[in-house]
């Protein structure tokens, strides 16, 4: 079985996630938190700050990790590390996903998501709703 390890970002504006929807793929137009693979001799966060810059053309602020999880997917095993992030420069500009959109904690349980995101709901929709508390 082939393992992955990926770092992803959930970032936060004004009390709002930013998610993507994928392209193609078995997971088609299902939505996620942007990020991917870490690659070998780099930090979980390296790795989202990397991947952000790739996926979306912004910079990101990695301020902490909120949850790590993992998740059996027919061809391979996944363990995926969530970080909130903030926006440092640059608005988020699709290079790799058919959309995005802004999500309220409110709506998070609404999405049609990629099967190993919605381990991740949850716990988001708990920071989001402490952070207006």
């Amino acid at each position: 079985m082939k393992y992955i390890f990926v770092a992803a970002a959930a970032i936060v504006k004004n009390n709002k996630v930013l998610i993507t929807k994928r392209v193609g793929g078995p997971y088609h137009d299902m939505w996620e938190f942007p990020g991917g693979k870490i690659e070998e001799d780099e930090s979980h966060q390296e790795a989202v700050i990397r991947e952000i810059q790739e996926e979306l053309l912004c910079d990101i602020n990695p301020l902490q990790k909120l949850i790590t999880i993992t998740h059996q997917y027919p061809e391979f095993h996944m363990t995926m590390h969530l970080y909130i992030s903030e926006l440092i420069k640059g608005e988020p500009t699709l290079t790799e996903h058919s959309a995005m959109q802004w999500v309220g904690p409110e709506d998070l349980d609404d999405v049609n998501w990629i099967p190993a995101d919605i381990d991740i709901i949850a716990s988001l929709k708990s920071y989001l709703v402490n952070l207006v508390s």
